[in-house]
């Protein structure tokens, strides 16, 4: 009896599983642009607890031109790209929903991480001969922050 529900229980794993993988290449190749929307700072400002950093991003001058996913999620590797849009993605859907969001958002250390291997991928003539390993590209650049860009001062 125990090897028949345990190959049971293996069955609805496995169908979960396969149910899962098929949900997940619906959603990033089914519903039309569904995947692109998801990266424009216009989804991602969607959560109304994102307003003033939405306000102050459109206020950075020319890095309103990119899109959150720029700064914010790894994009050194198409893999770990995907796999931290859905980490982060459904924390804060989990945040949001649950009604635990934070008065004042910050960068986690991953995200801290994150942003700073972005600015280097991005700007790599420029800070060739910096020192980035022990600074945070921000705590010079200060109004690159949503909390301090431009005249835009959010919490």
């Amino acid at each position: 009896m125990g090897s028949m529900f345990t190959a049971q229980r293996m069955k609805i794993l496995g169908a979960g599983l396969i149910a899962a993988a098929l949900l997940t290449l619906y959603l990033m190749l089914g519903p039309p642009r569904l995947l692109a929307k998801s990266e424009s700072p216009d989804f991602c400002a969607g959560c109304h607890v994102m307003e003033s950093e939405y306000v102050a991003f459109m206020h950075s001058g020319a890095h309103r031109r990119n899109k959150c996913v720029d700064c914010h999620l790894p994009n050194d590797n198409v893999v770990m790209h995907y796999v931290w849009k859905s980490i982060d993605g459904m924390k804060d859907v989990a945040f949001f929903h649950s009604g635990h969001v934070p008065d004042r958002i910050t960068l986690s250390d991953h995200g801290a991480k994150v942003v700073q291997a972005n600015c280097i991928r991005c700007h790599s003539q420029l800070v060739s001969q910096m020192d980035t390993s022990s600074r945070n590209c921000w705590n010079c650049h200060r109004r690159i922050t949503h909390t301090g860009t431009g005249s835009i001062e959010t919490l």
